[in-house]
C-alpha cells in the first residue's frame, strides 16, 4: 500500500466509488508481476464489448458526452452541465443508459433544449457524426433515446406474461420474439448427439434478415473482431511470462476460442480453467454471465485479473476440502444430491483488475464455470475476493446504518462482532458449494426455468450457505467461535431481504435484478412459512424486524432450498414461475416510500464501485518488462476518459 492510498473516491447520484489496494502485490515475483500487467491489458481490451452488449446505442451516447465533456467551453459550473456530467458518470458506471441494478433508462436532469445548445457550441469538428450528418441530425436522432422515457425503457425486461426479448433493450437480439429465440435454441440443443451440450447462443447475437434467423457470432473475423484482436495479442504477451504450462495451456484454449467462436472450444477452455490450480495467479477473460439476457442465454463479456491471498484462502480450502460432507448433509432429496462432488476448489484472492460486466460495479465472489454437464464431470472454482470485501467493510464503519435499521443494541453489538465473518463465509458456502451442489435429473435441461433460472440459481446458493452457517460443522473446523454467531447473519439477511435492499428501487418499480428477486423470495417466504420466529415490528412510524426462533428460521431455510433444488433438479417451470411472481417481485408501496425516506437521511450511497489501480511496466535497457508499479491516485472521471482513449475499439 502506499501513502497515497485511500478508499474513498467521489460520489454522484446514487453510487459512492471506492479505491481497493494490491495487499501483498510487491511482494509477487518480477515474472509474476509481469504476467498480472499483461492480463490486465487483455482484462481492459474487452470494455467497449461490454458497452454495446448492454444496448446498441451505448457506444455512441458514450462518445457523444465524452466529447462534450472535454470540449465544451461555455459555462461548466451551472447547474445544467453539472447535471450533465452526472449522466456521464452514471452511463460510465453501468457501461450504458440503463441503470445496472434496476435496469430502467435513467433519465437527465437537464433539458432537451439546454443538450442541443451544447451540442453546437462543441461544434461538428469534434463531434461523432455519421456520413453526411449535421449536428441538428445528431440531435433528432439521439432525442427520444435520451429523453423520451418510453424508448429503450428496460435494458432487461422480466415481467411476467410479456415478450422479454421484444421490450429487452439489451443487444443480444435484433428482429426476433421470444418465442422464435427460444425454438432457435431448443433446436440446437435437440439435435445435438451426447451429454456435453455447448452453451449455444452464449458467445452470439441473434438477428433476423430477410425472415432467416441467424447468428452474429463474437470472434476474430465476426462481431467485435477488432476488440477480440486486442484481447488476444495481451494474452499472447501473458503467455509468455505466465507461471507454469497449465497456465500457457489455457491461454491457448481461450485463444482459440476467441478465433473460432465456437462454444464447444469454450468448454474446453472452461474444463482446463477448473484444473489449473498450479500457480498463484488467475483471471477470467470471455463471455461468462447471463444475467444481462432476459432469456438467460447470452452472455455478458467480463475480465478480472487475480493473485491467491494465501492466509486467507485456508478458510475457503477447510470448506472445499470437506465439500462431500456437506452434499451429503444438504436437507435436499437424495436424488437430487451429487453421490461423489469433484474438482470442488476455493480461494480468497486480491482482484489485480477488474473490467467489463466486473467494473465499476463486481462481485465480491465467483464461482465458474455456468455449464452444469461441466460442473458435474470436471467440477467448478470458486474465489472470494478479500481485498474488495475489505473495501466495502472500511468505508462502511460507522455510518448510521446499523443505528436507524436495527432497534436492538445486544443485536447491533452482535453483528459488530460476527457480521463481517459471517458475511464472508456465507459468501463462500454460496460460491464454493451451493452453486456447485446439486444434480439435474436426467433429461433435464440447464435452461429448463428459462427467465427464471437465474432467481432460482442464485436463492440456491444462498439458501445452501444460510442453511450451513448455522451448522456446528463451521465450529468444528475452527471457521467461527460462537454458537450463535451465525444469527448476525440471519438477522442482516432477513432485514435486507424485507426492508433494506428496496433502497435501490425506484418508486413505482418492480424487483427485476436476479440477485434481489433471490434475496426477495427468500425472506418473504420464510417470514410467511416461519410460524411467527420472525416478526416486523412498527414502533414510532419505522419498520423494524424481530427473530424469535432462529432454530426454526434455519429449518425454513432447510425446507425452501429443499424446494428450489428440486425445482431446478427437475426442470419445474411452472414451479419457479409461480415462486418468484409471488414471493420476488411486487412491492409494497408504503414501506418502500418509509425505506427510502430512512436511508436518505443516513446520507449513505446505495451503490458502491471502484476505480482500479494504476499499473505501470517497468523495462530495462533491453526492453523487458522488469516491473510493475501500482498507483492509487487517478480518480474516476479520469479513469473512465483514458480508458476509452487507450482502450475504445469499437
Amino acid at each position: 500500500m502506499t501513502d497515497s492510498f485511500k478508499y474513498l473516491d467521489e460520489r454522484f447520484a446514487d453510487i459512492q466509488m471506492l479505491h481497493y489496494r494490491l495487499k501483498g502485490f510487491e511482494a509477487l515475483s518480477p515474472q509474476q508481476k509481469a504476467y498480472v500487467y499483461y492480463l490486465s491489458q487483455a482484462t481492459l481490451a474487452g470494455r467497449d464489448i461490454t458497452f454495446d452488449q448492454f444496448c446498441q446505442c451505448n457506444l455512441e451516447i458514450r462518445k457523444i458526452f465524452e466529447t462534450i465533456y472535454e470540449y465544451y467551453e461555455g459555462d461548466r459550473k451551472c447547474e445544467a452541465f453539472e447535471a450533465l456530467v452526472v449522466y456521464l458518470k452514471r452511463l460510465w458506471f453501468s457501461n450504458g443508459i440503463h441503470h445496472h441494478y434496476g435496469m430502467d433508462k435513467f433519465q437527465p436532469n437537464f433539458s432537451p433544449a439546454y443538450f442541443h445548445e451544447v451540442l453546437h457550441a462543441v461544434g461538428a469538428q469534434h463531434l461523432p457524426l455519421r456520413e453526411q450528418e449535421t449536428i441538428n441530425d445528431l440531435y433528432q436522432r439521439v432525442y427520444p433515446i435520451l429523453f423520451q422515457e418510453e424508448v429503450m425503457a428496460k435494458r432487461v425486461n422480466k415481467a411476467d406474461g410479456q415478450d422479454l426479448v421484444c421490450s429487452s433493450a439489451c443487444n443480444y437480439y435484433d428482429g426476433v420474439t421470444q418465442h422464435e429465440a427460444e425454438s432457435f435454441y431448443a433446436q440446437q440443443r435437440d439435435n445435438y448427439k451426447g451429454t456435453d451440450i455447448p452453451s449455444f447462443g452464449l458467445n452470439s447475437r441473434l438477428v433476423k434478415n430477410h425472415e432467416v434467423i441467424e447468428e452474429e457470432v463474437y470472434k476474430v473475423d465476426g462481431l467485435y473482431g477488432k476488440a477480440i484482436e486486442q484481447i488476444i495479442y495481451w494474452l499472447m504477451q501473458a503467455r509468455e511470462v505466465a507461471e507454469n504450462a497449465t497456465q500457457q495451456q489455457l491461454i491457448d484454449h481461450l485463444v482459440n476460442f476467441y478465433r473460432d467462436g465456437n462454444p464447444a472450444t469454450f468448454d474446453r477452455y472452461s474444463i482446463a480453467w477448473v484444473k489449473a490450480l498450479q500457480g498463484q495467479i488467475d483471471f477470467i477473460n470471455g463471455f461468462i454471465e447471463v444475467y444481462g439476457d432476459p432469456l438467460g442465454i447470452k452472455a455478458s463479456w467480463e475480465g478480472i485479473v487475480e493473485y491467491r491471498d494465501e492466509e486467507a484462502t485456508q478458510r475457503t480450502q477447510a470448506i472445499s476440502n470437506n465439500a462431500q460432507w456437506f452434499e451429503d448433509h444438504s436437507p435436499v432429496d437424495a436424488r437430487f444430491r451429487k453421490p461423489v462432488v469433484k474438482g470442488v476448489s476455493a480461494h480468497v484472492v486480491c482482484a489485480a483488475m477488474l473490467g467489463g460486466d466486473l467494473y465499476p460495479s463486481t462481485a465480491i465472489g465467483i464461482n465458474l464455470p455456468n455449464a452444469e454437464w461441466i460442473r458435474e464431470q470436471y467440477g467448478s472454482k470458486s474465489v472470494t475476493i478479500g481485498n474488495l470485501i475489505e473495501a466495502y467493510n472500511e468505508v462502511s464503519t460507522c455510518n448510521g446504518f446499523l443505528e436507524e435499521f436495527v432497534d436492538d443494541e445486544a443485536m447491533r453489538a452482535h453483528i459488530r462482532r460476527y457480521g463481517n465473518i459471517c458475511d464472508a463465509l456465507h459468501t463462500d458456502l454460496h460460491e464454493c458449494l451451493g452453486h456447485g451442489s446439486g444434480q439435474l435429473l436426467p433429461g433435464v435441461s440447464a435452461d429448463a426455468l428459462k427467465a427464471y433460472g437465474s432467481t432460482i440459481e442464485e436463492a440456491r446458493a444462498d439458501l445452501f450457505g444460510l442453511y450451513y452457517l448455522a451448522d456446528e460443522k463451521l465450529l468444528q473446523l475452527g471457521l467461527l467461535e460462537s454458537a450463535t454467531a451465525f444469527h448476525a447473519q440471519y438477522y442482516t439477511y432477513m432485514l435486507n431481504g424485507l426492508l433494506t435492499q428496496l433502497v435501490r428501487i425506484a418508486p413505482g418499480q418492480q424487483l427485476e435484478e436476479a440477485h434481489m428477486r433471490n434475496r426477495a423470495l427468500i425472506a418473504r417466504w420464510v417470514y410467511a412459512h416461519a410460524e411467527g420466529a420472525v416478526e416486523l415490528l412498527v414502533r414510532q412510524g419505522k419498520t423494524y424486524i424481530a427473530i424469535h426462533d432462529y432454530n426454526r428460521l434455519r429449518r425454513c431455510f432447510g425446507e425452501l432450498l429443499a424446494e428450489v433444488q428440486r425445482i431446478k433438479s427437475e426442470g419445474d417451470f411452472e414451479a419457479a414461475r409461480q415462486l418468484v411472481e409471488q414471493y420476488a417481485v411486487q412491492i409494497d408501496a408504503q414501506l418502500h416510500q418509509e425505506v427510502r425516506t430512512r436511508y436518505a437521511q443516513l446520507d449513505i450511497a446505495p451503490f458502491k464501485g471502484f476505480v482500479n489501480p494504476v499499473l505501470t511496466p517497468i523495462y530495462d535497457a533491453g526492453g523487458r518488462l522488469v516491473d510493475v508499479t501500482v498507483d492509487y491516485t487517478e480518480g474516476y472521471t479520469e479513469q473512465m476518459l483514458r480508458y476509452s482513449h487507450e482502450f475504445g475499439f469499437l
